[in-house]
């Protein structure tokens, strides 16, 4: 093998057919791989991970993110919206306030598993 850029390539091109054969047997639909990229892109923005770690705290409202974020109402409603249609969050009422949460322990995995993966190589 050479490096080209910090990348190692191989330097004789060999297809491994075996293996080949139970990546494509076992490769999702491509429809399944570009939600799966869509998700991951909600994530990109720093103001919705935040949002999304008071969530992993407890059910708060638009109010109280509001106010631990240092930001104005209408900046995290629009992140909340986008939160919601990609399914990370739910809400309720509760008489005149709306309450947000995670939508499931899906979230919280893979919020918890983001963290551990960042700070592993900082231990």
């Amino acid at each position: 093998m050479h490096i080209h850029e910090d990348i190692e390539i191989c330097e004789n091109k060999e297809i491994h057919t075996d293996l080949l054969k139970h990546v494509r047997d076992t490769l999702p639909e491509e429809n399944q791989l570009y939600d799966l990229a869509e998700l991951f892109k909600t994530f990109g923005d720093s103001t919705r991970i935040r949002i999304l770690f008071v969530l992993f705290e407890a059910e708060v409202c638009v109010c109280d993110i509001a106010e631990a974020l240092h930001m104005t109402q209408s900046a995290i409603s629009h992140q909340l919206r986008i939160l919601k249609q990609s399914k990370l969050i739910k809400s309720r009422r509760d008489g005149k306030s709306i309450f947000y949460s995670l939508a499931d322990e899906h979230v919280k995995t893979i919020i918890a598993q983001g963290m551990d993966h960042i700070l592993e190589d900082r231990q």
